[in-house]
């Protein structure tokens, strides 16, 4: 999906921008902003999809969830996110003890994007 990519990677530049823009504009009022970005989640979806992929091969789940892992890249923890862990690291960005963040990016993909 080259064409995709360059109109999707525009999308996370703006909205990052457009984050930090508006953690200036409303954190004064007491108002926070986080940004969440998960990379592959194992949602329904995605395991119905693994098992769709890994069928075609000739395969399992397994065979699917290799087949997108090693399309992404690779995934260094080496399995995707789990819904919950995302939501724990939603509830504690809307916790009282996350108080002083503000204008942060939260990367939850079990370092699939590198960061160097």
């Amino acid at each position: 999906m080259p064409g995709a990519t360059t109109a999707y990677a525009a999308a996370k530049a703006a909205l990052s921008t457009y984050s930090k823009s508006l953690s200036k504009e409303v954190s004064p009022q007491g108002v926070r902003v986080a940004r969440v970005s998960p990379g592959w989640i194992e949602t329904e979806a995605a395991v119905h999809l693994a098992e769709r992929l890994g069928a075609e091969q000739g395969g399992d789940a397994t065979v699917g969830k290799r087949m997108i892992m090693e399309s992404l890249g690779g995934i260094p923890i080496g399995r995707p996110s789990k819904p919950e862990e995302v939501a724990s690291l939603i509830a504690f960005l809307a916790s009282d003890r996350a108080g002083s963040i503000t204008g942060s990016e939260f990367v939850i993909d079990g370092g699939t994007i590198p960061t160097v």
